[in-house]
């Protein structure tokens, strides 16, 4: 794709391709700031990068039996992490050698279905590093129809993941059904995952989920404040992204994730020397 003029920024807006790039990148970063924020505070963040390589095998599982990829690494994601939780809770293994497990099973999976497939084709490598520019409208209807299940179930449910974050104990003698709601929020990670691998792909979607909540911590305010923080953060990173490399004809993910690190930088920077 050749780089378009800086000074024709508005008329980039007239292309369908950059309108539902920019839809789908914003609500994959609204989601995966909401979801990446309570991983943080739960100390959770490595959970992400394993179960979004687990999502490896489901892609690849997709593409060789022809059915949309993003339900393969869905579907392998919510296995993954139901592993995970089980060998958790029988005490089979710890957080991150459970965690570590999982993702050499999906990777592994995912290597052996290349394998019968005859090796990597363009639309594998696209998943593993993102290619949110040529998101279709069938993309666009998957990724909002994820997104309002997220932030609905978010949004509803957010006293009791709030308690559950921040006092899982108390959460307990309120009454809050804490292992089933922490098994629901552990799905939606999955689903989560599975939907802004299209935007970031696999290799990079760990630093969407953590680097905006990172970021919002950092000015030390409310919960809320820095919920709302972490959203801004992260669209304005997905936003800048893709403009960025519409402009200049680099790598999207790649801008996104670059564009995240340095209003990380920028942010802990001023908060320390204000």
């Amino acid at each position: 794709m050749s780089s378009f003029d800086v000074f024709d920024l508005p008329s980039l807006f007239q292309y369908q391709f950059l309108q539902m790039a920019m839809v789908g990148g914003i609500l994959a970063a609204v989601v995966s700031a909401w979801i990446g924020l309570f991983l943080i505070l739960r100390k959770e963040s490595m959970l992400v990068d394993g179960v979004a390589h687990t999502a490896f095998g489901g892609v690849a599982i997709g593409l060789l039996i022809g059915i949309d990829p993003m339900l393969g690494a869905m579907a392998v994601s919510a296995a993954a992490v139901l592993g995970i939780t089980y060998m958790r809770r029988k005490g089979l293994a710890q957080s991150d050698a459970a965690i570590a497990v999982m993702m050499a099973m999906g990777f592994s999976l995912g290597m052996i279905v290349i394998s019968l497939a005859n090796g990597f084709n363009v639309e594998l490598f696209s998943y593993l590093f993102g290619s949110i520019l040529t998101i279709d409208s069938t993309d666009l209807t998957v990724l909002i129809v994820l997104a309002l299940v997220i932030i609905g179930f978010m949004v509803f449910f957010y006293k009791e993941m709030l308690a559950i974050t921040f006092d899982e104990d108390g959460a307990r003698l309120q009454g809050i059904p804490v292992q089933a709601m922490t098994m629901a929020f552990n799905l939606l990670v999955a689903v989560t995952i599975a939907l802004s691998i299209k935007v970031i792909g696999i290799i990079l979607v760990v630093a969407l989920m953590v680097l905006p909540g990172l970021t919002a911590l950092q000015l030390k305010r409310s919960f809320k404040i820095t919920l709302i923080a972490s959203t801004v953060f992260g669209v304005a990173a997905a936003v800048l992204g893709i403009v960025i490399s519409v402009l200049f004809s680099v790598s999207t993910s790649g801008v996104i994730v670059f564009s995240a690190a340095g209003v990380f930088l920028f942010v802990a920077a001023y908060q320390r020397l204000a």
